[in-house]
């Protein structure tokens, strides 16, 4: 059992309680649900725009204490100060330190979409994620069955969210459907926890054509963005490279300006 795995197996009980207590009636009912949602793929293929969707998370299994004191509203409204073109906010508790009411709050305040990163397995979640104001889901390829995920991704465009398919090998992309808007390729090694973006490399070839390509995970050098621009990403999920600083925004400003400056 994989760490994606470990973290399905201790959430779906807990889901099945939080059904109980807020039923999908009562999450339809939110300040958010009825609002127009803004398109992820089109703010990463915006003309001029960094492609950078800037991640917010606490912690994670792999680094249990990344910026344990961040003020979500603080650091998403300077990432969409500072160059940002989406934002990624974790919404798991446990391994990440995330909760719903982070993407609420920050959905009061910021113009530009936001992809609620979870783990996702259930529909419930694909209604809260309408329900709190994101844009759009992260669905797993690597923890959902074929028909799950198609179901998954369905009930998502039927609610006006976009879809963002988070691949690590190529038999992964059997899973696309055509509900599926962007394909993430994740360069971290789920056995070691290693990162390279030769995995993104290695598989951007393989991702058909018709879909938003995003690199994500240790992206930390501003060089490997521009590799990974030449090879066709046009989105590229950076979190811990920004969250690990004192100043998350102004790592982001720093790192946008680093970009032009190589390439002018």
């Amino acid at each position: 059992m994989n760490i994606l795995e470990k973290i399905i197996a201790y959430k779906k009980p807990l889901l099945e309680e939080q059904k109980k207590n807020i039923p999908v009636k009562k999450l339809t009912q939110s300040e958010f649900y009825n609002r127009n949602t803004i398109s992820l793929k089109q703010a990463l293929i915006q003309q001029g725009k960094s492609g950078i969707i800037a991640e917010f998370k606490r912690r994670s299994p792999s680094k249990p204490a990344i910026n344990l004191s961040a003020d979500v509203l603080d650091i998403t409204t300077g990432y969409e100060k500072n160059g940002a073109s989406a934002l990624s906010i974790l919404t798991d508790s446990h391994f990440f330190g995330g909760k719903n009411d982070d993407i609420e709050q920050v959905r009061r305040k910021i113009n530009i979409p936001i992809l609620r990163k979870d783990f996702i397995f259930d529909y419930y979640q694909v209604y809260e994620a309408k329900s709190i104001g994101a844009d759009a889901i992260l669905l797993i390829a690597e923890v959902l069955e074929k028909k799950q995920l198609l179901r998954l991704a369905t009930l998502a465009k039927i609610l006006g969210l976009e879809v963002l398919m988070e691949i690590h090998s190529e038999e992964q992309l059997e899973k696309l459907n055509d509900h599926i808007d962007l394909v993430g390729v994740n360069n971290r090694n789920l056995k070691t926890f290693e990162v390279s973006i030769e995995n993104s490399l290695n598989l951007v070839n393989k991702i058909p054509k018709d879909f938003i390509k995003i690199s994500e995970s240790g992206l930390g050098d501003a060089n490997d963005i521009l590799i990974l621009k030449s090879f066709g990403y046009q989105g590229f999920l950076i979190g811990e490279s920004f969250m690990k600083n004192d100043y998350p925004a102004l790592a982001l400003a720093n790192f946008v300006k680093e970009i032009k400056s190589i390439n002018n």
